[in-house]
């Protein structure tokens, strides 16, 4: 399968998901910060919730692939298995004994381990932290497929994390896509950027920092633009890198427009404050985006057209945009009403995934920006009544437009919306507007 993604919101065709397994359910509180978590999540209920949601994205998407599944299909095969290990224990440092634990493990338990992690077998009693009661620990962020692996294009990004509870994240999405038959590719090029490093102490220089990218803050906004934060959790330096990437393989991609986020747990991503949902709409924390707005973030624009790659300064990401003939109509998150559109920015009211153009996804309780996407010709859809078949959506008809809303207690409390969950592999291409 090749992949294809040039938009944010072309017709969804194959698309990436992990269903949040046991990882999820050995966390305890002590572990939460640790692990990025502001709660623990009741897992049969995450899982239930998600189940329904990856129900819905069928609706559109042609497959709807588990990458646990993917990476256990690579691991059946013997000299991957052993080439996956060694490479996990080179990179990551793991001692012998590790190692020698995993060698015998069938392709699934593998697969299992490397994303549930190793209990030790007898903790003392006054344990708490992740390295007193795991030999390996979980990675219970993994559900949050955005931000290991971002397909651009026709290659992917393998991202590398801010923070040591998602190291292990690339390296097995980045497994999944270089060595399973299904991603098979003639030329062989798989990713236009792949630094990695798990060396968390003070770099040298400044110019050998840590690369620290992570996909919810890249947003593929044409085949030759993207939008990229720079946030709690992606380096200037490391955006500087991939830019250089690009120009090096002659990739389509001709700009980067750079948005400056405040590096603040509420706005880790820029898909956090700013998502696209049709040709000519995006969904947006308005006081970040828009002009003059109280918490206004910086915009840099990076040509990549140069014989010298060149940075300048932007008045604004919707200008900028413009600029670029991307002219976005903004819709607030939680409307007009200030405290509506803080509450709900939290609780990921502008992390909308498209299924299709003017076709996204939303959780429940954000409901002022699902009042406001009405008010804006969007057509309200509960998933309950799309599952049960009361509801249908009417996507060969161009001027109709729907939100659906996913119930998700549990999963909405782990910090991520729908694009949070989602890393599409093959998008359809949307022709340019008129």
């Amino acid at each position: 399968m090749s992949l294809r993604v040039t938009s944010e919101i072309g017709k969804l065709k194959s698309v990436l998901v992990h269903l949040p397994g046991p990882e999820i359910d050995r966390m305890v509180p002590s572990m939460m910060e640790e692990l990025l978590f502001d709660d623990i999540l009741y897992g049969n209920r995450a899982r239930e919730e998600h189940r329904r949601f990856q129900q819905v994205l069928g609706f559109v998407a042609d497959e709807v692939l588990d990458v646990q599944d993917l990476l256990e299909e690579v691991l059946q095969v013997p000299e991957q298995r052993g080439a996956v290990i060694d490479d996990l224990a080179k990179t990551l440092g793991w001692a012998p004994e590790m190692e020698g634990r995993l060698r015998d493990l069938t392709a699934e338990q593998l697969a299992s381990k490397l994303v549930v992690g190793i209990e030790k077998e007898s903790p003392g009693s006054d344990a708490s932290v992740a390295a007193e009661l795991f030999d390996l620990a979980p990675i219970p962020n993994y559900f949050f497929q955005r931000d290991p692996l971002v397909v651009v294009g026709e290659r992917a990004i393998r991202c590398s994390m801010a923070t040591a509870a998602r190291l292990r994240e690339p390296l097995l999405s980045g497994y999944v896509l270089s060595l399973h038959p299904r991603f098979a590719t003639p030329e062989g090029g798989k990713f236009w950027f792949q630094e990695f490093s798990a060396d968390y102490g003070k770099p040298a220089s400044y110019a050998r920092m840590r690369p620290t990218l992570e996909g919810g803050d890249v947003l593929v906004l044409r085949d030759d633009l993207l939008a990229i934060g720079y946030s709690e959790r992606t380096e200037k330096t490391t955006i500087e890198r991939l830019a250089e990437s690009f120009k090096k393989l002659k990739s389509p991609i001709r700009r980067l427009l750079v948005v400056a986020i405040p590096p603040e747990r509420s706005f880790m991503h820029l898909d956090t404050v700013f998502t696209m949902i049709s040709q000519d709409e995006c969904l947006v924390y308005g006081p970040m985006i828009l002009p003059d707005g109280a918490e206004e973030a910086d915009v840099y624009e990076c040509d990549l057209t140069k014989r010298e790659i060149t940075w300048t300064t932007e008045k604004d990401l919707l200008s900028a945009l413009k600029a670029q003939k991307l002219d976005l109509r903004p819709i607030r998150c939680g409307g007009q009403d200030p405290i509506a559109e803080r509450r709900e920015q939290w609780t990921d009211g502008a992390n909308a995934f498209a299924l299709a153009p003017g076709v996204v996804l939303m959780y429940d309780r954000n409901e002022a920006t699902a009042a406001e996407l009405a008010r804006c010709g969007y057509t309200v859809v509960d998933e309950a009544d799309l599952l049960m078949g009361r509801e249908e959506l009417e996507l060969w008809k161009p001027a109709r437009k729907y939100v659906i809303l996913l119930a998700a207690h549990e999963l909405s409390r782990a910090r991520g919306g729908p694009r949070c969950m989602t890393m599409p592999l093959v998008r359809e291409d949307v022709a340019p507007p008129r």
